[in-house]
């Protein structure tokens, strides 16, 4: 691999780095309590890079040592742990394979903490609780800024493909390298040592041996080990569908109340939020916050209570006719649960333009993150749509671009928050234009030129640019339901008291109640979030109705417990 792209080492951490802290002798001893001592010698390897996180090692003496994945045939130490310090980052709590080696330095001693032990602590223990959690998020934040890895992309900036997967990486915190395929130097050794040819552009090198070429997201998730410690075949007590706000605020209020929760989701957690540069109006953060760091936070809440999380799978079908349900992938495998939350969201609608689907990836996105800012740099952009996340994503733009006009087809008073409005007038590199729609997509390979009509008098107007982000009108995620629940005309979901009673008698509603808040015709299947039908498009209300949905399904569930001791 170039020069460039090697991990750089850990700083040494000090007595007070959260990090890497120091247990005290307090919390030593109740580790020890739940842990197994053991003797170890120097150069025992206690967990190899790519091995299922099954354990966390406590040091009581002597120390450890950390090394990096290997490249070719050596590998980096990247972290020395000593008394009082432990292993482990966020794969602790999720399960997954790890990218590093743990190999005992100097010989002494070490407390294993199982990884249902620790998760056990996380969640009775406030004051290890604290310090674990906050300590595996700064090292994953260490493990993507050093890129420290088992992933190398090789890809090109001209290909939507190597985009979706540096997106997919992104969006799910997986640490990766990238190599530009056209510009990085001194490239030919590492591409003959996989037998890379340009024809196979993007590839991903996982764990330093396999090559996969323009791999699928499910794909990578599975070279990855993303679901290889999850259970499917178990009937879990709440299948969650969609891990976005409303979806992972379900599966962190069920799994902390007791429920056994798996959610299923199709790309990464955070839904549309996930892809938000900056929510300012989200309550408790005045500051704003990403919805990165936001989708990141409530998965790994969700994780520290027990729910277990399907990334990268595809509901295709909802088997509706008995209890338990079960959900069909695309895979063709099933998961079970007594009862449904659906939490699937709204896509963005697409442009009606003939030809958009070829400039896809290559000069028109869906959402603006860290990785199209770069694509665009300093360039002219257009934003297309009236809402919050077409309004965050053109302020977020202005402070790296050179100019962004914003394309809206009626006026932002209608659908923007307020301070997103007052933002877009005072930026002085953000141009309103108002009542105009995209007619015409114009490049060769990439986008080169946008054609956008004025509503209201017809005039044409013409942009000379490359990268258009459409952010526009909503569709729901529900082909995949098929006629399973009551669906409004666009196909929201419709529940609780918004279900007419002949809607209830067409969909064969037994109960002698009525459903409950957010319950569909379906009993025991609630849908929450933008899927839903009359839902307030914002993440608070969405994260509202995920948590508010959690006592329907306990009663739900009580219910079920009845029917069957009857």
């Amino acid at each position: 691999m170039p020069e460039s792209d090697l991990t750089v080492p850990f700083q040494e951490s000090s007595p007070h780095d959260p990090a890497f802290p120091i247990l005290s002798p307090g919390q030593l001893a109740r580790l020890s309590a739940h842990g197994q001592a053991r003797r170890v010698r120097a150069g025992e390897v206690l967990l190899e890079a790519a091995d299922q996180a099954t354990h966390c090692f406590i040091v009581a003496t002597g120390s450890v040592e950390i090394f990096g994945p290997s490249r070719g045939d050596s590998s980096e130490r990247v972290g020395v742990l000593r008394h009082g310090q432990f292993t482990g980052e966020t794969n602790m709590l999720s399960g997954r394979p790890g990218f590093v080696q743990i190999r005992v330095g100097e010989p002494g001693e070490v407390i294993a903490l199982g990884r249902d032990q620790l998760l056990a602590l996380v969640q009775t223990d406030s004051d290890l609780s604290d310090v674990f959690i906050r300590a595996f998020i700064l090292r994953r934040a260490e493990l993507i800024a050093h890129r420290i890895s088992d992933v190398v992309v090789v890809g090109s900036s001209h290909s939507p493909d190597t985009l979706r997967i540096r997106e997919f990486l992104t969006r799910n915190r997986h640490p990766y390298a990238c190599i530009d395929f056209e510009n990085a130097p001194d490239l030919q050794g590492f591409l003959d040592r996989f037998h890379i040819r340009a024809a196979d552009i993007p590839v991903v090198i996982c764990r330093d041996s396999a090559v996969l070429k323009s791999p699928t997201n499910e794909g990578l998730a599975e070279c990855l080990g993303f679901n290889g410690a999850i259970d499917k075949t178990r009937v879990r007590d709440l299948l969650v569908v969609g891990a976005g706000p409303a979806g992972l605020a379900a599966s962190v209020y069920g799994a902390s109340e007791g429920l056994d929760v798996m959610v299923l989701e199709l790309y990464a957690p955070g839904g549309q939020a996930g892809s938000s540069s900056k929510i300012e109006n989200y309550l408790g953060f005045p500051a704003g916050i990403s919805g990165g760091d936001l989708a990141a936070a409530a998965y790994m809440q969700a994780e520290k209570f027990g729910t277990e999380i399907l990334v990268a799978k595809a509901a295709t079908r909802l088997d509706c006719a008995r209890r338990p349900y079960a959900v069909e992938l695309a895979d063709g495998s099933r998961v079970f649960g007594k009862t449904v939350v659906i939490a699937t969201g709204a896509q963005y609608r697409r442009l009606s333009v003939e030809n958009l689907s070829q400039f896809e990836g290559v000069g028109v996105y869906y959402s603006a993150t860290f990785l199209e800012a770069q694509l665009c740099r300093d360039e002219e952009v257009i934003v297309v749509g009236g809402g919050n996340s077409a309004g965050q994503a053109a302020v977020y733009l202005a402070e790296t671009v050179g100019r962004v006009h914003m394309l809206v087809r009626s006026d932002l008073a209608e659908t923007m928050s307020r301070y997103l409005i007052r933002r877009i007038e005072e930026s002085p590199n953000i141009s309103l234009v108002t009542h105009t729609e995209v007619v015409t997509l114009e490049g060769n390979g990439h986008l080169e030129r946008v054609l956008a009509r004025n509503r209201q008098t017809g005039a044409i107007d013409r942009y000379d640019v490359r990268h258009l982000f459409s952010m526009t009108g909503a569709i729901p995620s529900t082909a995949w339901l098929k006629g399973c629940v009551v669906q409004d005309p666009p196909g929201f979901i419709k529940t609780g008291s918004d279900l007419t009673p002949g809607e209830l008698a067409g969909a064969g509603w037994s109960l002698p109640r009525p459903p409950e808040p957010f319950e569909t015709s379906l009993p025991g299947v609630f849908a929450v979030g933008d899927v839903r039908h009359a839902s307030t498009k914002r993440v608070a209300a969405a994260v509202g109705e995920g948590s508010t949905a959690v006592p329907s399904v306990h009663r739900a569930l009580h219910e079920l417990q009845g029917v069957r001791e009857a």
